[in-house]
């Protein structure tokens, strides 16, 4: 917390409660795990609901599975004001990577109340569900349904168990609801999240005002030689798969160094690789690898695009393996925060006494969706080594509690701003 600021018009104690309270639902030798559509993610999500009546607001689960707690404004014509995050963890995924950006919200409206404010919009509380990559292997279930921006098919996407579609049923939402549920009435969203990264920390700020969400981009290449002897095929006379594959990892790191030092946040990695036969007496036959690359501004990324395709060509020609052209899995483009929340972010954080920076986000959040529907922006606050994803990810409650308070300036201010803007 900065250290010319102690006089919050939030309260930090009840943050760590609720930060506290679940921690403590999980999987007893998996800190912190608490997947979405599983007993312990209902379970957690039967305490908020608990915390959220507790703080005054009427609950309810929207079609998509989303708990919302809400607070009436005095003129609800104008429409709502939305803070939120996700309370669902990835395995063994720590203790705030969500959670904090639902406490923080919470806090809000739980602040507003003790101080007497009455907004003119309405403001309501979400817990997103299936943020993080679920059990079906998407992720962002709750915001994409909130947007209208559910794909076709996901609800059919089953694991061993059950199907999307009834997971959100389980989780409280309602399916055949989802085409006429998208949201006209959010004016502007805001996310409280921990950074995921080392940036805050290193030059000691207390607050990233987020200036866009990357865009991700994934693209699978494959890579076909010949299957031969490894002791009797002459080296010359080889067509490696592998050696041809391991090419293109580091031309692709050098690419994402290229861009990396250019305007924007931007990185490239090649997460998954196979080989076959992958035995130690054959010349590897076939590679294939698949990059997740993600750029702030989509001009770097169509770059990129580009010159992975050129590079797969030349490689190709060097080495007389088969490339198959780069085959994208998926290409999200980004999301900038919105002109108006930005800089009503950072005049809260000037309000509060926060030293703050902008900064872009290079991971997925809720955010990006909402951002489809509304005007929306997030602030990072600093989180212990930049960890996260992991047991030993760790915020200091105080540094939570000044993200909130910067939250809580905003929503006054943007309850104004935004009838002025109409």
């Amino acid at each position: 917390m900065s250290a010319t600021q102690t006089n919050l018009p939030v309260d930090a104690q009840r943050i760590a409660e609720i930060v506290e309270g679940l921690a403590r639902i999980t999987e007893p030798d998996r800190p912190y795990t608490r997947r979405a559509f599983t007993p312990l993610f209902l379970e957690g999500r039967a305490f908020l609901e608990q915390c959220f009546k507790a703080a005054g607001l009427d609950t309810r689960m929207d079609a998509a599975g989303n708990l919302i707690g809400r607070r009436n404004g005095r003129k609800p014509a104008l429409g709502t004001i939305m803070l939120g995050s996700h309370s669902d963890t990835v395995p063994e995924g720590g203790r705030f990577d969500g959670i904090a950006g639902v406490a923080a919200a919470l806090e809000v409206a739980r602040s507003l109340s003790d101080a007497g404010i009455e907004l003119d919009h309405d403001l309501e509380i979400v817990d997103f569900l299936a943020e993080e990559v679920s059990i079906f292997g998407v992720s962002c279930v709750g915001s994409r349904g909130m947007a209208g921006l559910i794909p076709d098919g996901w609800l059919s996407r089953a694991n061993d168990e059950l199907t999307l579609r009834q997971g959100i049923v389980e989780a409280g939402g309602d399916p055949s609801r989802l085409p006429s549920s998208k949201r006209s009435d959010v004016k502007a969203f805001l996310e409280l999240h921990i950074e995921q990264g080392p940036v805050l920390e290193a030059e000691r700020l207390d607050i990233g005002v987020v200036t866009a969400i990357s865009g991700i981009t994934r693209i699978e290449i494959v890579v076909e030689g010949q299957a031969d002897h490894a002791g009797t095929t002459p080296m010359g006379r080889r067509r490696d798969a592998l050696v041809a594959a391991s090419r293109l990892v580091l031309e692709i790191e050098t690419l994402g160094f290229a861009h990396a030092a250019g305007e924007g946040h931007f990185t490239a990695t090649v997460g998954e690789f196979e080989i076959e036969p992958n035995a130690a007496n054959v010349v590897p036959s076939r590679a294939r690898l698949l990059i997740d690359a993600r750029a702030e501004l989509r001009p770097q990324m169509e770059a990129f695009i580009a010159e992975i395709e050129a590079l797969a060509v030349r490689i190709t020609e060097e080495t007389g393996v088969t490339i198959t052209p780069p085959k994208m899995i998926s290409d999200n483009h980004p999301t900038p925060g919105d002109a108006l929340v930005l800089a009503t972010l950072e005049a809260a954080c000037g309000c509060v006494g926060a030293r703050h920076r902008l900064m872009a986000s290079g991971a997925g959040h809720d955010t990006a969706w909402m951002g489809r529907i509304t005007k929306a922006a997030m602030i990072f606050i600093p989180c212990r080594d930049g960890r996260s994803h992991a047991p030993e990810e760790w915020a200091k409650n105080d540094d939570i509690a000044l993200g909130a308070a910067a939250l809580f300036e905003a929503v006054r201010r943007l309850d104004g701003q935004l009838q002025e803007k109409k």
